[in-house]
């Protein structure tokens, strides 16, 4: 044999037999390293998983009332993933579909186009691997022709599913407290992954406000999965293996049903009574707490909402309406998020401020038509002068000058305009240790703090604003004054004032915050909080609504308590001096017209009515109150934004709150005793309604 073909043979074996060995490896690394694992991609390739998504659990209210509960329903969903894999991308799907339903196609395909910021609703804010729902309450007709033509309608099914409900007991909608419902997002689930949060799944609702959102993990429960067998025509054939859902818990809230809707009712009425009366009355929040708990008993905010507007998708002009300024922003809660001027109501922390800084408790003072503080007279109201007379007085007359006086000596005292960033602030302090400033602490998502300026945060408001200041000193406000001449004049002058010292504490600043107004802002939770320590003897409590997560079955998983109270800085005798006044505020001091023809024997009320100033808006209206007087139990406070004086618009709101709670001669009371059920209420059964 030649040399040369001899050598080219061995080589070719060589070669046969590297590639045989290589094949073997191959195959030995597949059939024994790696045989597990695609023997369990083989095995999906004839399986498919289904979530089965858990019940939510229910929101009921102290006498396990459900504010918020499940309902079945007809759902007709589509699976966009299927849907891809048709020719024309599911059209002539979705085109059937839309006839079966009674709809348009142009409805049914904007239900299902995933969300972006271009992109108009309805649409898909979900991940887009799960079904989406196009029909939340179908025509049994209708879904029987879908599920008898399955060919002509792959990616399409039609189950019965349970969908979010709010049966509103006793008229008590709380929608704001209650929060709502959307779909999980696929970032959301991939955010979840990533820091190994587990329990949600594709199909899931999330809770994005309220206690929905608060309490979200304990009311959605566990998700279960069935393993379908299917064949090549992805026919279901049989189950390979299935776990069922674990159904959410239900929250027990401290809220009361009866009292809530009296919330709401009065609140509303409030509002319409003042915009008949001429003022704009744009918006407003009641809230109702236990002082010796800081349990919330009732929490009403107006403009309001119906949450069923986020079952099945929600159009683009709904979702406007809630979002938009024209109809006032619905879904934000006046009592958490609602912050304003609280006025009068504020003069509690102002009088205790004084005595402890060595003013009399029992001096007498006098209460002149204006006070002078620098060169600008501040005058009462409508500039009466009242006379001499003590603090008892003060407080029910709400004399503004008396405080005044206080505030300028205090500010004299403690240096003045040049004081150091550091000075004393006795005001300021007083109103921080009644929680004002900062944020109470209840069990929602979101909660505005409201501010006490002082010398730090006006500095840092003037370093913020000195730009804008400046310039309007130096070219003015000339589309202002095509208008309006003498306020462009104004604003002028405020510039170049805030332009050249804008950071200093004036006495002026101190003035109008020893009544609460300027830049003072606080919430209608943080005064009933405040009123509740005054009535209580000075224990500040953290406010909760969730009281207790309870399984269907009624076994109490979790009581939900509340942080260790703080206690605000003052002496008792001061609070009880406090009380007293405030008991005859309603008798015979700026709230007795609105509590004309009330029967204080049945329940005597203390309160403070507030009316405070803001430029460019109508009057903010407020009243505090808390009562029984010789053995308080609740707080109430209701605050109408531009709703004119406090004694007229929200004084009476407080009142049929009060009214609705212990009763009248022609009108049966809420509470029994004066009291709500402490104990945790037996579940009303399953979370399903037919």
């Amino acid at each position: 044999m030649n040399p040369r073909t001899h050598f080219r043979l061995v080589v070719l074996y060589v070669m046969v037999g590297v590639l045989l060995l290589v094949l073997v490896a191959r195959m030995w690394t597949l059939q024994v390293l790696e045989g597990e694992r695609y023997e369990q991609i083989a095995a999906e390739n004839r399986t498919r998983d289904i979530v089965v998504p858990a019940l939510r659990g229910m929101i009921l209210d102290d006498r396990g009332r459900p504010l918020a509960r499940n309902t079945s329903s007809l759902v007709v969903s589509v699976d966009r993933t299927t849907l891809s894999r048709q020719e024309d991308g599911g059209e002539a799907v979705l085109k059937r579909l839309a006839g079966v339903l009674g709809t348009s196609h142009e409805e049914i395909s904007k239900r299902v186009r995933l969300c972006a910021p271009t992109v108009k609703r309805p649409c898909w804010s979900g991940s887009p691997y799960q079904p989406i729902p196009v029909e939340d309450d179908a025509d049994p007709q209708r879904a029987l022709q879908i599920m008898e033509r399955h060919e002509d309608f792959p990616g399409v099914t039609a189950r019965i599913q349970p969908v979010r409900s709010y049966p509103k007991p006793h008229g008590a909608s709380a929608v704001q407290t209650l929060g709502y419902l959307q779909p999980i997002t696929q970032e959301e689930l991939e955010e979840r992954e990533s820091i190994q949060v587990t329990g949600y799944s594709g199909v899931d609702l999330v809770g994005r406000a309220g206690l929905e959102a608060q309490y979200d993990r304990a009311l959605r429960g566990d998700a279960g999965y069935r393993r379908v067998l299917v064949d090549s025509h992805g026919r279901v054939t049989g189950v390979a293996d299935e776990e069922d859902p674990v159904p959410g818990s239900n929250l027990v809230t401290s809220l009361d049903a009866e009292v809530q809707g009296a919330a709401e009712k009065a609140l509303k009425e409030g509002i319409e009574a003042a915009r008949k009366g001429g003022s704009p009355a744009d918006s407003g929040g009641a809230v109702v707490m236990d002082v010796r708990t800081g349990r919330v008993i009732a929490m009403a905010s107006y403009p309001t909402y119906d949450p069923s507007v986020w079952t099945g998708g929600i159009s683009q002009k709904k979702y406007d309406a809630l979002l938009g300024k024209k109809n006032n922003h619905p879904l934000i809660s006046r009592v958490t998020q609602g912050m304003g001027p609280p006025g009068s109501t504020f003069k509690v922390s102002s009088l205790a401020a004084a005595v402890k800084d060595g003013y009399d408790l029992h001096g007498t003072y006098n209460c002149p038509g204006s006070y002078m503080v620098g060169s600008r007279a501040f005058n009462n109201f409508q500039s009466a002068n009242l006379g001499a007379m003590n603090l008892h007085t003060a407080l029910v007359k709400s004399c503004d000058t008396i405080f005044y006086k206080f505030a300028h000596e205090m500010w004299l005292h403690n240096g003045g305009k040049n004081a150091p960033p550091g000075a004393k602030n006795p005001m300021v302090q007083m109103a921080r240790g009644f929680g004002f400033g900062s944020r109470t602490g209840i069990d929602l998502p979101s909660e505005s703090s409201g501010r006490i300026p002082d010398r730090q945060w006006k500095r840092q408001y003037w370093e913020a604003t000195r730009e804008g200041s400046c310039r309007g000193a130096k070219e003015g406000y000339p589309e202002v004054a095509k208008t309006d001449p003498a306020r462009a004049a104004y604003l002028k002058a405020v510039a170049t004032e805030n332009c050249k010292e804008g950071f200093v504490w004036r006495a002026g600043d101190a003035a109008n915050l020893s009544i609460g107004q300027g830049n003072v802002m606080v919430t209608p939770l943080q005064l009933v909080r405040t009123y509740a320590a005054i009535a209580n003897g000075g224990t500040l409590h953290t406010p909760r609504i969730g009281v207790a997560i309870v399984r269907p079955d009624g076994t109490v998983v979790r009581k939900l308590g509340a942080p260790e109270p703080k206690k605000a800085p003052v002496d008792d005798k001061v609070l009880a001096f406090m009380r007293k006044a405030l008991a005859d505020v309603p008798k015979e001091g700026t709230a007795a017209g609105a509590f004309a023809g009330f029967d204080l024997k049945r329940v005597a009320v203390a309160g403070k009515t507030g009316t405070a100033e803001r430029y460019g808006n109508e009057d903010m209206s407020w009243f505090a109150s808390f009562g029984p007087v010789k053995d308080p139990r609740y707080a109430v406070v209701a605050m109408v934004s531009q709703g004119g004086y406090g004694a007229q618009t929200s004084a009476p709101i407080v009142r049929k709150v009060w009214e609705a709670m212990y009763g009248t001669k022609d009108r049966k009371p809420i509470l029994e005793d004066g009291r709500l059920p402490t104990d945790i209420p037996k579940m009303p059964g399953s979370g399903t309604t037919p």
